[in-house]
């Protein structure tokens, strides 16, 4: 039989193929799936075909790879974004009381710009060790958990409503901030505090911090600004988890980019800015109330109303563009390394169980 009338009609003889024309005719033969010649330009374009980073795991990644991959991923947005959230800490305490040697901040970079002047580089970075411990501890479960926590409110179920993505990210957010408000508090209290000459240092170490607020100030001082804290991880939660999960299931449900480096970018930057936009006055509030020295205020409600009746509505979107800078940095930053953390580990799992 003629090879080229089999690929042809290959349904017509396949009893009479021999071992040899059958793997001539499964290397050559065109499935009919596969595009045309004239069509090979259209279909290299194709945003399922193209990928950009490590390809998405076959098996959904375990519990134990997403906390890991979501504390990773969340401690190298810090260090690369610490500067920026130093400089929102600083604008958004700004006007609650006397500066310090007549030292006023404008606009992000100009805080930064004046930080590095008056008190050196290394100011930036006040409270990196606690910012570092807090995303340990914070962004492992926020994040790690969130995908399990919207698989047990749907009962298995894979297409999770609206609703219960957001369930999931109060859920997850709230009991993120009950593990880990004292590395805030400290984190807070150091990107606030200035390292100028003649300027007494409320903390000179992390440690030394943790110690000095639960002998001075108790229990309650380490959890304090806990309710606010709640309330606006309960708003940066959803708002940056949910906002994340449905634009990116938007862009791939429209095949309009493929699950990779791109499609995460995307996704992140429009989450950190929708996130900065409904959470910004709860944040501006919670950094006010977790700074403030015993007494300054009597509750978050207080901190929020002493700000509207002195300083206007405007006092609660103080630091917006740092913490936009700073959000949709880090979202984008936190988002990428935590899908290319996942699926990194889940190549060297699969490596490790293949050689044991």
């Amino acid at each position: 039989m003629d090879f080229d009338s089999l690929l042809i009609s290959p349904r017509e003889t396949p009893l009479k193929l021999g071992r040899l024309q059958v793997a001539k005719f499964q290397s050559c033969a065109i499935p009919p799936h596969f595009p045309k010649q004239s069509q090979d330009s259209q279909w290299i374009n194709n945003p399922a075909v193209r990928m950009v980073g490590l390809k998405p795991s076959d098996v959904p990644p375990p519990l134990g790879v997403k906390v890991l991959s979501a504390g990773t991923a969340a401690c190298i947005a810090d260090l690369v974004t610490f500067p920026l959230d130093t400089a929102k800490v600083r604008l958004q305490i700004q006007g609650e009381k006397a500066a310090a040697s007549g030292i006023r901040y404008r606009g992000v970079f100009g805080t930064i710009t004046t930080m590095i002047r008056t008190e050196g580089p290394r100011s930036l970075y006040n409270g990196l060790v606690a910012g570092l411990q807090r995303q340990m501890a914070f962004a492992s479960i926020r994040i790690g958990l969130y995908d399990n926590v919207k698989t047990f409110y749907t009962g298995g179920k894979d297409n999770a409503n609206i609703g219960i993505r957001i369930l999931a990210g109060c859920t997850t957010g709230a009991m993120a901030v009950s593990c880990a408000q004292p590395t805030d508090v400290v984190k807070v209290r150091f990107q606030a505090q200035q390292n100028l000459q003649g300027v007494a240092r409320r903390y000179n170490g992390t440690m030394q911090a943790y110690r000095q607020i639960f002998q001075l100030e108790g229990l309650r001082g380490l959890w304090k600004g806990t309710l606010p804290n709640i309330t606006r991880n309960a708003l940066v939660n959803c708002t940056e988890l949910v906002s994340y999960d449905l634009i990116k299931e938007a862009i791939l449900t429209r095949q309009l980019l493929s699950d990779n480096l791109p499609c995460h970018f995307v996704s992140a930057f429009g989450a950190g800015f929708i996130t900065t936009v409904i959470a910004s006055p709860v944040d501006v509030v919670k950094t006010r109330y977790m700074n403030s020295p015993p007494g300054q205020y009597k509750s978050a409600i207080n901190c929020a109303w002493t700000m509207m009746t002195k300083e206007g509505p405007t006092a609660f979107y103080k630091g917006f563009v740092p913490s936009f800078l700073r959000l949709g940095s880090w979202n984008v930053v936190m988002f990428v390394s935590f899908e290319q953390l996942k699926r990194l580990m889940m190549v060297s799992k699969k490596k490790l169980e293949a050689t044991t």
